[in-house]
C-alpha cells in the first residue's frame, strides 16, 4: 500500500505542469533586488559623484549616462549567452552572482576612507578623487553592468517563458505578465528613490549601498530555490550564426532566378524543431531578396544541408523579422534621451530649489524621481484594471490596444514632458533673478520643488505606455529561440540613447559655449545657464521622432507565425495568425 502511495506521489510529481503564476515570487524577486541595487545607487549617483568625488557636473553627468549606457548594453552579451549555450535560468543565477560582487565593491568604496577622497573644508578647492579611486569606482560598475547584462535580458523573457503561448488558457497571460512586470520593477525602483536615497542622504553611502547588497544576496537564494518549478527553453544555438548564415546563403545565391512560388522553397521541420516549438514562422512578401537562401540547387543536400548556402524558410524568416523590428527599435532612442535628464539636469534643479515638506524635513533631490514612479505604477493599474476594458469594447483585442498603438501614445506624451520642463526652468530663473540670486549657485530660490512634479510626472507615464508596450513588441514580434536577445534590443535602445544624451550634452555644451564664458549648461550655476533651451531641443527631436515612428508603424508587419495548437479535438495545427493581434 505504501509503495502504491509513493508511485502515486511520484506520478503526480512528474505530471505537475511546470511554469504559472506559481514561479512568479521567486522570479519577481531577483528583478525587485536587481532593481533596488541598479537604482538605488544611480538615481542618487551625480550627488556620489559631486559631492563624494568632488567631479564637475558636466563629467559627472556625462559619467552616469556613460554608465547608463553601457549597462544597457551588456544584454546583448547575457542574451547571447542565454540563448545559445547556457539557457536563461544559468545565465541569470550567474549574473546574479557577479552582480553580487560588483555591490560588495561598490559598497566598500563608499564605507573604506582611502577609497575616495577627503571631505571638503572650508573654503578650499575640494580635491578630486585619484586614478586609483576612479579605477576602483568604475571596475565596480563596469563588473555590475556585466552582471546585469545577464539579468536584464533573461528576467522579463524568462519570466514570459513561464506561460505557454500555444496553450489557450495561458497564452492571453503573456502581455498582461509584462504590466506586472513592470509594475514589480517600478515599485522596487519606488522604493530605491525614496528609502534607499534617503539613506544615503542622511545615514550614508555606506548603509545605502550596503542594504541592496544584502538584499541581492537573499534573492539569489530565492530564485535558485524556484528552481524544480520553472519552466525552461533549451538553448538552440546561437541566434546570430544563424542569421549570419541565411545572410551569406542568400548573398551566395543572389543571382538565382527566384522559384514560382512559396511553396518550392526549402522546408525541413526536423532541423527547425529544436527552434520552433511554438510555432513556425511561414513566408512573408517581404525582403524576398533573402529568400534565395531558401532556393534548392542540384548542388544542395537537402537531407543534410550545408547551412551556409541552404536554409529552411523558418530561418529567412526570423532574419526577416529582426530585420522588421529594427526601424521600431531605433525610434525608442531618443525618448530615452529625454528620460535621462531626470538624473542629471532635473535633478540639478531640484537641488536648488525649496524641498520642505516641514521645518525639520527636506525631499531629497534623488528622491524627485518619485513623482515618476507615482505617475507610472498608477497608469499601468489603470491601464490593466480599465483602460484595457474599455478599449476592448472598440478594438476586439484582449490587450485592449496593439503595442505599436501603446508606444505611440507614450511617445506623444514624452514630447509634451520635455516641453513642460523647458517653461518650468523658465519659472525657476525668473524667481531666482527675482530675488537676486542668479549668481549665488549655493543659495536655495524660493521656489517649492513641486513645480517639477508634470514633467516627472508625465515622464512615468509616458513610461508606462512606451517601454511596456516597447518590451512587449520585442517578445512578442521576436523569433521564439531569440527571445532573450530580442528583450536585449530594449537594453540596448536604454543604451543608445544614454549615449545619445552624452553626445548632445557634450555638443550643446561646446558650441554653446561664448567667450565670455557662458553657456547653456554651465557646470556651475544653472542660474547663469540655458537649460530651457536644451530641454526645447530635445522636444523639437522627439516631435521629428514621432513623426518617424508613426511612418514606421504604419508600414509595419506583424509577423505570420503557424501556432500548433494543445486544444484537445482541435486540428494539429491552427493555421497562418498575424503575431501580435491575436
Amino acid at each position: 500500500m505504501e509503495k502504491m502511495e509513493e508511485n502515486a506521489n511520484k506520478q503526480n510529481n512528474a505530471e505537475r505542469p511546470k511554469g504559472g503564476l506559481i514561479t512568479m515570487p521567486f522570479i519577481f524577486s531577483n528583478e525587485v533586488c536587481e532593481k533596488l541595487a541598479v537604482v538605488g545607487f544611480y538615481a542618487n549617483m551625480i550627488s556620489y559623484l559631486t559631492t563624494q568625488l568632488h567631479m564637475p557636473l558636466t563629467k559627472a553627468a556625462n559619467t552616469l549616462t556613460n554608465f547608463g549606457g553601457t549597462a544597457s548594453l551588456t544584454p546583448l552579451l547575457g542574451a547571447f549567452v542565454a540563448d545559445a549555450y547556457a539557457g536563461r535560468f544559468w545565465t541569470l543565477t550567474i549574473s546574479s552572482v557577479i552582480y553580487q560582487i560588483a555591490m560588495t565593491c561598490l559598497t566598500l568604496s563608499a564605507i573604506l576612507p582611502q577609497l575616495r577622497p577627503p571631505p571638503c573644508k572650508g573654503e578650499q578647492v575640494c580635491q578630486q578623487a585619484t586614478s586609483g579611486q576612479l579605477a576602483i569606482l568604475y571596475g565596480s560598475l563596469l563588473l555590475g553592468a556585466l552582471g546585469s547584462g545577464g539579468i536584464r535580458p533573461c528576467v522579463a523573457a524568462f519570466g514570459a517563458d513561464q506561460f505557454d503561448e500555444t496553450d489557450p488558457n495561458q497564452s492571453t497571460k503573456t502581455w498582461k505578465y509584462f504590466n506586472w512586470y513592470y509594475f514589480v520593477m517600478g515599485a522596487s525602483i519606488l522604493v530605491a528613490v525614496t528609502v534607499l536615497v534617503y539613506i544615503q542622504d542622511n545615514i550614508g553611502w555606506g548603509w545605502g549601498l550596503g542594504i541592496p547588497t544584502i538584499f541581492m544576496f537573499i534573492s539569489i537564494i530565492a530564485f535558485v530555490a524556484g528552481y524544480p518549478l520553472y519552466r525552461q527553453m533549451d538553448p538552440a544555438g546561437s541566434p546570430y550564426t544563424r542569421l549570419l548564415q541565411v545572410s551569406v546563403a542568400a548573398f551566395k545565391k543572389r543571382k538565382l532566378a527566384m522559384v514560382s512560388a512559396p511553396e518550392l522553397l526549402y522546408q525541413n521541420e526536423e532541423l527547425d524543431a529544436s527552434i520552433s516549438i511554438g510555432g513556425k514562422l511561414v513566408h512573408s512578401k517581404q525582403m524576398r531578396f533573402l529568400d534565395k537562401a531558401a532556393i534548392v540547387t542540384e548542388e544542395d543536400n537537402v537531407k543534410a544541408p550545408n547551412l551556409w548556402r541552404l536554409n529552411t524558410v523558418h530561418r529567412v524568416e526570423e532574419l526577416k523579422s529582426v530585420i522588421r523590428m529594427g526601424p521600431i527599435w531605433a525610434s525608442g532612442i531618443l525618448l530615452i534621451t529625454a528620460y535621462a535628464q531626470q538624473s542629471t539636469f532635473s535633478l540639478q534643479q531640484a537641488k536648488t530649489m525649496d524641498r520642505r515638506l516641514t521645518n525639520s524635513f527636506q525631499i531629497p533631490a534623488g528622491s524627485m524621481s518619485v513623482f515618476t514612479m507615482i505617475s507610472m505604477l498608477s497608469t499601468i493599474a489603470l491601464y490593466d484594471r480599465f483602460l484595457v476594458r474599455i478599449a476592448r469594447r472598440f478594438t476586439g483585442l484582449d490587450r485592449g490596444i496593439t503595442f505599436l498603438h501603446r508606444m505611440g501614445i507614450g511617445f506623444g506624451i514624452s514630447v509634451l514632458a520635455t516641453l513642460v520642463a523647458g517653461f518650468v526652468e523658465v519659472k525657476r530663473k525668473q524667481v531666482a533673478l527675482a530675488h537676486g540670486l542668479e549668481d549665488k549657485p549655493q543659495s536655495v530660490i524660493p521656489i517649492s520643488v513641486f513645480w517639477l512634479v508634470p514633467q516627472y510626472g508625465l515622464h512615468g507615464i509616458a513610461e508606462a505606455f512606451m517601454s511596456i508596450g516597447h518590451l512587449e513588441f520585442f517578445y512578442d514580434q521576436s523569433p521564439e529561440s531569440m527571445r532573450s536577445s530580442a528583450t536585449a534590443l530594449f537594453w540596448t535602445a536604454i543604451s543608445v540613447g544614454n549615449y545619445v544624451s552624452t553626445l548632445l550634452v557634450s555638443l550643446v555644451h561646446k558650441f554653446s559655449a561664448k567667450p565670455d564664458g557662458s553657456n547653456w549648461l554651465p557646470d556651475d550655476n544653472l542660474n547663469e545657464g540655458k537649460l530651457e533651451y536644451f530641454y526645447w531641443l530635445i522636444t523639437g527631436l522627439q516631435v521629428v521622432n514621432l513623426i518617424y515612428y508613426i511612418s514606421c508603424a504604419k508600414l509595419y508587419t506583424l509577423k505570420p507565425i503557424q501556432i500548433h495548437s494543445k486544444v484537445e479535438g482541435e486540428s494539429e495545427e491552427d493555421g497562418v495568425e498575424l503575431a501580435g493581434k491575436v
